[in-house]
Formats: structure tokens, C-alpha cells, sequence
């Protein structure tokens, strides 16, 4: 048990570090240097890791729990979030105040707070006693997706509210709309990160906020550079709680949560035009991007009365920048082919200045956008940067189209390889069937290398695009005939890396079928995926003339997986590349039968495992792949469902509640012994 003083510091460095935030991220003022910050953060971790019984919910270190979700839960809105009109002209702005001053029966000039709009992901904050309970994406309005665990990461998101110097206690329960976003240079250092790593890049920020905020894993998210700010909260004008919405914002402030610096309160919509224009300008020097003015009454009463339609409410309004434009000619169009064998049309454009960068390439997405804008060779066209960032044709200058221009036809085969180019039902982008095609070698490779596919430590990006540059491989069979010589004459191999990278290379044969079949990149093909047809044909050679609708009957497996799996089997090269990799000796899988009698003889199958503590000859993950291997499950966290939770040293909180549940608790030893089994 810790002693009274160690709970007291504990105690201290969590309001140190709560501090220490709420000036960070809140008032934008940092009190201290980052290596005292990341001192007192670490102090605390480690006691709270020697004397778990201190932990608790809403600790400044618990914003990672290392769960990994198998899909987000549902959460309906308590009141819906809503979209905002659009306003493109002052015209249109002007028109917004004239229909309040209607719409109230009084003449103006009415208080507006404007604010700037982010380019991010709104969400639905939710705070009980203090705490924050839960956080929802908008999903359609009225019900969103459950991400709680994702926007504990979020540093700037208090998990505890401030509350001292309020003249009136916390409400019970609060809840809180903002919008998640990531700076341009958090972008940028996400991308590096993601380089260096061999994935593909953000396109920008929008999308790469997007995009954490729902992976299934929050470590995930974790290393990513999020940021928050609010904007609203529910409720505020009843029952005389606040009267003004700029109030709400201070408010919002005060108990910790971050607010946008810049939101202005306008006696007018005159200044609310000055705001406008002033930002139209000056947003270029904001580290996020921000796409336009938030126009919003401030006057909460009259917000009530006023309303809402269907879509918006009556008392805002989006008055959103004009994006800057160039006129520059289509000199060609191109097709790039991805790692997901995507083709892409390129349109390579005479170079032109547009947002303070010069632009010779832009992506007109896929064919379908081609047809409807009409874009042909030779024309001049208009183009935008979405967002600031990435170049886009908007629309063609007809008038000056050249009577020679010719209609641009999408190929029915890769450029590349010349193998068929497939465009599934439903979608608009070809893609390149033939795995083995050169324009997606390199990223095929890094993926095939990847932790969860095959597992090939030592085999990077830099190492594969010396193997790739080299000609010694262009298929991932390839990989399993290079010899210790070549690879050592490579630059910054030697003979001894080349002996550890073939090594690996021997060992990463048996990782198993669906290690392999999720390696091999077919397309909405996960590991989870993977696990379940592998589990159902036993073998990958099996899956051989299997039909979209027979993969489609295993559970699990919905039709945009069973026909892209299919697809990717009916390549005849596709075949041959499987082959190969049987004869270098890589495991291709057993037989459904052996595979049935397997999980019906141990004590493994069909059983949900809970894993604590550290184990001397597994780490966790080797030992959850062991547990399904068997036909078990794992899961992160204790409950009723629970069969077992596997302890190993320092067993913490879920040992606890194991033995509350009255859950079957087993030691290492035993594991070992069903192992062996």
C-alpha cells in the first residue's frame, strides 16, 4: 500500500500537470520548459505504476488505454448537431441579418459573435462530476460514433474540469461541442514520422484528423498531433444559466477547456464584414487551416425563438473566404498507378503561382470527375487549392477550348504492367489487378514487411528501395531468393545486416496463412478479415475459383471484401506469385480439416482471454496470437463475457475486477501447459 505522503504527491503533481495544461493548451502561455513538463509527467507514471490502487480515471496519464476496438459503438445526440448555411458574398451575409430582423419582428444592429471556422472534425463532449465520460464524432446529426478512448488522447481535452473560481458549482453533467484539428506543422511532422515509416502521406490536415480520431487503436491515435477547440454548450440559456453566448465562451474557458483566441463579439453585421475581411488575409499566418467566419447571434433568448430547420440553425451563419484561383492550360493528362494499384488521372498543367506556391500538377481523382467537368488535353481550366493545400481543376474555360481538344478515355489496362485494369461495381477507380505490377513494388514490399503482415524486422523502406533500385526484387516471392552477397554489396548492408535480414527472412516462412493473406495487400482485406477466411479455407491456395458469394456466407465478411478478394484470385499472375512463395517454403496454411480438429481439441477455442501483467517468455502480443491461433479471443477489457484473464507480473486493475466478476484468473505456467497441449 503506498504510504500518505506518496498519495499526497501523487495528489500535487496531477494539479501541477492539469495547470500546466490549462496554460498550455487553453490560455496558449506555458509556464514551463517541455523537459520540466515531461520530468513531473514521467514522476508520475512511475508512481502510479508502483502503487496501481492510486490510479485513477481522470489522471493526466491515463489518456492512453492501449485498446484496440473492433468498431465504434453508437451514440445518439441529446440535441442533434446540426450543419451551418453557407454564405460565399457579403451580399448573402447581409441578407442573414435581414432575415433575424424578420424573423424577431426588430430592428438591429443585432450583437454577432464571429468565429473562425475550423477545417476539422466536429465532435460531442460529454462530462460527468467533472469527468469526461464520453465523446461522439456528428455522424449523421443525431446519432455519431462512440470515440471515446481516441479523444483521451487529445492533450488539449481536460479529462478533469477546472472548478475553482466559479461563482456557481459544476452542473452535473455538461456537454460540450467542438472541432478536432491538426496544425500544419503537426501535419508535418505526422508525414515525416509516416515517411520515415514507409506509409503513404496525409493529404492534409483535415484528413489526417479525420482519420486518427477513428482508427480502433488510441495509441495509435496517441501519436498523432491533435488539437481542440470548443464552441459551444448545450443548455447554456436555460434557466438563466447564461444569457449571452460570448459569456459561454469565457465560461467554457474558465473551466478548462480550449476556446479559440481569436472570436470576436460584433455590435453589428458591419463588424462583422470588418472581421471578415481582416481574416480573409490574416488566416495565412495561423498554424491551422481555417475556411471561413462563423457568424452566430449572440443574444441566446432570441437564438431559442429563432430556431432551426431541418438542416440549420436560424441564428448563424458560415460566410466562407474566397479561394484564390489561376488560369493555366491542361498540357497532358497522365495516369499514375498506386500501391493499391489505383490508377489515377494526373493532369500535368503549364506551371503557374497559386497561394504562394507554384502548381504543375493536379489530380483530377477519377474518370467520372473527368466526364462530368469535361477536361480534355489542351484546355485551358481553372484551378483552386482545396483547402490551401492540395491543387484542384475546378472548372474548363469552354470559351477557349480549341476545336482539336479530344475527349480523354480512362485505359481498360494498367499503363504500367498492361495487366486489366477492374473497375468494381459501384466504384469510380480502375485498379490495376496484377500484384506483381513495378508501380506498386516498393509499397507492396513495406507492407508485406509490415508488423502485422510478415514481420520482417530489418526490412525498411530504405533497405527495400535499395533492393528495389537494385532489380534484385520485384515480387514479394523474390524476397525469399536473395543470397547473402548481393544483399551485402548494398549501400549500408554488409555482410553482416545482409545475414540478419535473410535470417528474418526464414523465419517470417511460417508466420501463418492469414499473416500472409493480409500481407499480400489484396484490398479491404484487414487482418481481421484475413483470420476469418483463413479460418474458413484453411489454405490460400484454396481460395482458388471461390466465388464473391461463397466468401461472402463466412460472418464477418461483407460483399466489398468477398469481390475484391475474388478479383484478386481470378488474376491468373496473382496465382502464380502464390505458387511461388509455396515453393521458397512460405506457409500457405493447413487443411480446413486438420484446422477444425485443432480448435475443437484445446482450451483455447472459442473462449475470451483478458491479458494483465508482464509474462516472462511472451510479450502480449505474441501471447494474443498464440490465443487466437487456437480459435480464441482476446479482448482488452474484463467483463461477465470474460472466461479467463491471463496474469503475469504487477497485475494490475483488471485482476482486481476479475475477482469482483468472479472471472477464472490462470498463471503463465498454466498458459504454457494448454500451450503444449
Amino acid at each position: 500500500m503506498a504510504s500518505i505522503d506518496t498519495g499526497q504527491r501523487v495528489k500535487k503533481l496531477r494539479e501541477q500537470i492539469r495547470t500546466l495544461d490549462y496554460h498550455y493548451y487553453v490560455l496558449d502561455s506555458p509556464l514551463v520548459p517541455d523537459a520540466q513538463y515531461d520530468s513531473l509527467y514521467a514522476e508520475l507514471r512511475e508512481l502510479e505504476d508502483r502503487h496501481p490502487e492510486l490510479r485513477s480515471a481522470d489522471s493526466p496519464t491515463r489518456r492512453i488505454g492501449g485498446q484496440v476496438l473492433e468498431g465504434f459503438g453508437q451514440v445518439p445526440h441529446s440535441e442533434p448537431m446540426l450543419s451551418l448555411d453557407n454564405s460565399y458574398n457579403e451580399d448573402e451575409l447581409l441578407e442573414f441579418d435581414r432575415r433575424v430582423a424578420r424573423a424577431l419582428e426588430a430592428e438591429g444592429p443585432f450583437d454577432y459573435v464571429a468565429e473562425l471556422k475550423l477545417d476539422g472534425l466536429g465532435v460531442s463532449l460529454r462530462y460527468v462530476n467533472g469527468s469526461f465520460a464520453q465523446g461522439a464524432t456528428r455522424g449523421d446529426g443525431k446519432t455519431g460514433e462512440d470515440i471515446t478512448a481516441n479523444l483521451r488522447t487529445v492533450r488539449g481535452l481536460p479529462l478533469k474540469l477546472r472548478s475553482q473560481g466559479l461563482d456557481r458549482p459544476l452542473p452535473e453533467v455538461i456537454e460540450v461541442r467542438g472541432e478536432v484539428y491538426m496544425t500544419r506543422s503537426g501535419l508535418e511532422q505526422a508525414n515525416l514520422q509516416r515517411e520515415m515509416a514507409g506509409e503513404p502521406l496525409f493529404a492534409n490536415p483535415r484528413n489526417a484528423a479525420a482519420g486518427s480520431l477513428r482508427l480502433l487503436d488510441s495509441t495509435v491515435t496517441a501519436g498523432r498531433p491533435l488539437r481542440l477547440f470548443c464552441y459551444q454548450l448545450l443548455g447554456a440559456g436555460q434557466n438563466g444559466f447564461f444569457a449571452e453566448h460570448f459569456a459561454v465562451l469565457e465560461y467554457l474557458k474558465r473551466v478548462g477547456l480550449p476556446v479559440n483566441p481569436h472570436a470576436r463579439l460584433c455590435h453589428g453585421i458591419d463588424e462583422v464584414l470588418d472581421f471578415c475581411h481582416q481574416w480573409a488575409d490574416k488566416r495565412k499566418s495561423l498554424d491551422y487551416d481555417t475556411d471561413g467566419v462563423v457568424v452566430k447571434l449572440n443574444d441566446l433568448a432570441a437564438r431559442r425563438e429563432l430556431g432551426h430547420t431541418v438542416k440549420f440553425p436560424r441564428w448563424a451563419m458560415a460566410f466562407k473566404f474566397t479561394a484564390e484561383r489561376a488560369r493555366t492550360r491542361v498540357s497532358s493528362i497522365e495516369i499514375q498507378v498506386g500501391r493499391t494499384g489505383a490508377l489515377t488521372p494526373t493532369a500535368n498543367l503549364e506551371p503557374v503561382q497559386l497561394a504562394g506556391t507554384t502548381v504543375a500538377r493536379a489530380s483530377l481523382h477519377n474518370e467520372e470527375e473527368i466526364e462530368r467537368k469535361d477536361i480534355r488535353e489542351g484546355d485551358w481550366v481553372w484551378i483552386e487549392k482545396g483547402g490551401d493545400i492540395i491543387p484542384k481543376v475546378v472548372e474548363v474555360d469552354l470559351e477557349a477550348r480549341d476545336k482539336h481538344c479530344k475527349k480523354f478515355e480512362m485505359p481498360s489496362t494498367c499503363p504500367v504492367c498492361g495487366a486489366l485494369a477492374h473497375k468494381p461495381e459501384g466504384e469510380v477507380i480502375r485498379r490495376c489487378t496484377n500484384a506483381s505490377c513495378p508501380a506498386q513494388v516498393r509499397e507492396r514490399l513495406i507492407h508485406f514487411a509490415s508488423r502485422n503482415a510478415m514481420d520482417i524486422r530489418g526490412l525498411g523502406p530504405a533497405v527495400v528501395d535499395a533492393l528495389v533500385e537494385s532489380g534484385f526484387v520485384r515480387t514479394v516471392d523474390e524476397l525469399y531468393r536473395l543470397e547473402v552477397e548481393p544483399v551485402a554489396a548494398l549501400e549500408r548492408m554488409g555482410e553482416k545486416s545482409a545475414r540478419n535480414l535473410l535470417e528474418e527472412l526464414e523465419q517470417s516462412k511460417g508466420r501463418g496463412a492469414a499473416r500472409l493473406l493480409f500481407g499480400l495487400g489484396v484490398r479491404f482485406v484487414g487482418q481481421r478479415a484475413a483470420e476469418l477466411i483463413v479460418d474458413r479455407y484453411g489454405n490460400i491456395r484454396a481460395l482458388e475459383g471461390v466465388s464473391a458469394g461463397e466468401l461472402e456466407a463466412i460472418e464477418g465478411i461483407g460483399p466489398v471484401i468477398a469481390r475484391s478478394l475474388a478479383a484478386f484470385m481470378a488474376e491468373p499472375r496473382n496465382r502464380e506469385l502464390i505458387g511461388r512463395l509455396a515453393v521458397a517454403g512460405v506457409d500457405l496454411g493447413g487443411q480446413p480439416a486438420a484446422r477444425q480438429e485443432l480448435l475443437e481439441n484445446n482450451p483455447f477455442n472459442a473462449k475470451k482471454f483478458v491479458l494483465t501483467g508482464s509474462l516472462e517468455f511472451f510479450s502480449r502480443a505474441e501471447a494474443a496470437e498464440e490465443i487466437k491461433k487456437r480459435g480464441g479471443k482476446v479482448s482488452a477489457a474484463v467483463s461477465k463475457k470474460t472466461d479467463y484473464v491471463l496474469c503475469g507480473r504487477q497485475a494490475g486493475s483488471k485482476l482486481i475486477k476479475a475477482k469482483e466478476l468472479g472471472v477464472e484468473t490462470i498463471d503463465e505456467a498454466t498458459f504454457r501447459s494448454w500451450l503444449e497441449q
